[in-house]
């Protein structure tokens, strides 16, 4: 049963052409940084930056891993350290989880655009061997002449739009989410500066 569907799936990719392993290539990748963005991507929590710091200083934390609780903690060791000008030291502390929360967004973003050119170029090549076929009236050469050019060309779009579309789709959600945790972190950063600032006026 296994067998069979690898037979099936090593037949798709030699149908499609030279073109099919890079694109096989691609969407192993695009998973890959798909589901480790997913999984850094989250907050820890579902409650407001405001409510969570007042859980925190009631000494009930979220037992989470996420970003927003991480830095949480970061922040209030910071603020309660009584540091000098407690902004840049929040962006230094937070520039880990920043950098988290961008990490293989870049990457996506390429092989979702690369994708369909690739899936592309595998329909030219299927489209010059059609027309090869066609001015040498090899109807039925070994490559398969018209129809092994037809099939690679619809293949290889297929595989690149394939590709492309769930990786667009599902990297809107993250970067909307991305967005979201970008927001709170910022306000993060406003609520303990301005705690900072009424600990040193008071």
């Amino acid at each position: 049963m296994f067998s069979d569907v690898l037979r099936e799936v090593a037949g798709y990719i030699q149908a499609g052409g030279w073109v099919m392993p890079p694109l096989v290539l691609a969407t192993l990748i695009l998973w890959f940084a798909i589901g480790y963005r997913f999984a850094a991507l989250k907050t820890g929590t579902k409650r407001d930056v405001r409510n969570l710091l007042r859980r925190y200083r009631n000494d009930k934390m979220p037992k989470s891993d996420g970003i927003i609780v991480r830095a949480l903690g970061k922040g209030v060791w910071l603020l309660d350290g009584r540091m000098d000008d407690l902004r840049p030291y929040l962006d230094d502390s937070f520039w880990e989880e920043e950098r988290e929360l961008r990490r293989f967004n870049r990457l996506i973003v390429t092989i979702v655009t690369a994708a369909p050119l690739l899936g592309l170029l595998g329909t030219v090549i299927g489209m010059i061997e059609t027309f090869d076929s066609l001015g040498d009236m090899s109807l039925y050469s070994q490559s398969g002449g018209i129809a092994g050019g037809i099939s690679q060309a619809l293949i290889t779009t297929q595989m690149g739009l394939a590709v492309a579309i769930p990786g667009l789709i599902i990297n809107g959600v993250l970067q909307r989410r991305q967005k979201d945790i970008e927001l709170q972190l910022a306000q993060l950063k406003d609520i303990l500066c301005a705690e900072y600032r009424g600990v040193e006026g008071a």
